[in-house]
């Protein structure tokens, strides 16, 4: 009896160790992430470093020669049309020889015909802007009958309030030219003459806005045309950014685009305005040489949600060049390349599947698919060389 109990003991014990034996070697599930195919938007963009500029910047400069008075205006400072910024006293002028005073008397009057042309700038600003305020009450009154959307009624306020700079920018080319034409009277004048050259000489504002930059700061002699400050509204910026010429040629005028990494909360949105036709050379951080291209936006929000932006900030503009607002998405990390193209692995049951698709657009994040999935089913992210077909696969965790 005991024999036949450690018999049947020891036979049992081998049973197990085989059935251990044989368990330790069978195939281990491979543990993989999952992901879901979904439908729904894709959006592509590109995206680069740029920086914000004012519009329009006036540079300030000496008209004649002589020594120049300290300037006090400071960076910021709010400035206004006609304000003294800075005094120049003239040295006395020498005698003209003739070819100069044949130049000047030719700088005069191109400085009176410009005059001329901003003139009529501005009377077509003016046109355009009265334009606009037309255009903005009709869509206003057709917005209050709900015959038109607000889509309609923000773009004429766009209009409108574009109309409104570009008058304001007419008219301080106006101003400017004003004083092209007296610096170029001026350097006609000669020794003995009634005028700048007997006293000190005012260098006005000829906009409404604030001091950009200070050229020039302590007491010193200048020559004429000499920069002294630069003047600009900052509240009328744009975004450069500079982009591979590669990216820029799929952009098209009037894309839309959100401006990342300004330093305020959230992002701003903007407009592609201009895509400038002449690249120029830039060499990289890494050494590399790379054709560019500006590409000039407008910020469509509102001042106040971006004014603390200046001249000359660093931004990371995001333009837009596709959307698709129905499509069979899925991520990236799920596709990988093979022999017969882009393929990717689906859950079925418990096992992987390989299964070869046609890809379309793609962000870097998201990826379009043409053909090979419906949504709904069950991707398998990052597979590594121990997943291959009919694996069996299973979540982590």
């Amino acid at each position: 009896m005991k024999l036949r109990f450690r018999t049947i003991f020891w036979a049992g014990a081998g049973v197990v160790l085989v059935a251990a034996i044989g368990w330790s070697f069978l195939p281990r599930p491979v543990p993989a992430d999952f992901a879901q195919v979904e439908r729904g938007a894709l959006v592509v963009t590109v995206q680069d470093e740029g920086y914000t500029r004012v519009r329009e910047v006036y540079t300030v400069s000496a008209p004649v020669g002589g020594r120049l008075l300290r300037v006090e205006a400071e960076p910021g400072d709010p400035v206004a049309i006609g304000e003294t910024l800075a005094n120049i006293l003239p040295s006395d002028p020498a005698f003209l020889d003739a070819r100069s005073q044949g130049e000047a008397e030719a700088a005069r009057q191109a400085a009176e015909a410009l005059l001329v042309f901003a003139n009529a700038e501005v009377t077509r600003a003016e046109a355009e802007m009265e334009f606009a305020r037309t255009e903005m009450t009709r869509i206003t009154t057709l917005a209050e009958r709900g015959t038109v959307s607000q889509g309609a009624v923000d773009r004429a306020e766009l209009q409108l309030r574009s109309a409104e700079a570009a008058l304001s920018t007419a008219r301080a080319n106006v101003r400017a030219r004003i004083a092209e034409r007296d610096a170029a009277a001026a350097r006609l004048m000669e020794p003995g003459d009634d005028g700048i050259a007997r006293g000190v000489v005012d260098l006005t504002s000829p906009i409404e806005g604030r001091v950009l930059r200070r050229l020039q700061e302590s007491e010193t002699v200048l020559l004429p045309g000499a920069p002294i400050l630069e003047l600009g509204d900052p509240r009328d910026l744009e975004i450069v950014a500079e982009l591979l010429s590669t990216d820029a040629v799929r952009i098209s005028e009037g894309a839309a685009a959100t401006i990342e990494a300004w330093g305020g909360q959230g992002s701003l949105n903007a407009r592609v305005r201009l895509i400038e036709p002449t690249g120029f050379l830039k060499i990289s951080a890494l050494g590399v040489e790379e054709q560019r291209v500006n590409v000039v936006l407008d910020l469509v929000d509102p001042p106040q949600d971006w004014t603390s932006l200046g001249h000359g900030f660093r931004v990371e503009p995001r333009i837009e060049i596709w959307r698709g607002n129905n499509e069979i998405i899925v991520p990236v990390a799920a596709l990988f390349r093979t022999p017969d193209g882009w393929a990717c692995f689906v859950e079925e049951r418990g096992r992987a599947r390989l299964r070869i698709v046609e890809l379309g657009r793609s962000n870097g994040i998201n990826a379009q698919i043409l053909s090979g999935l419906e949504p709904g089913e069950t991707l398998v992210l990052y597979p590594s060389d121990r997943i291959t077909d009919g694996v069996q696969v299973r979540g982590r965790g």
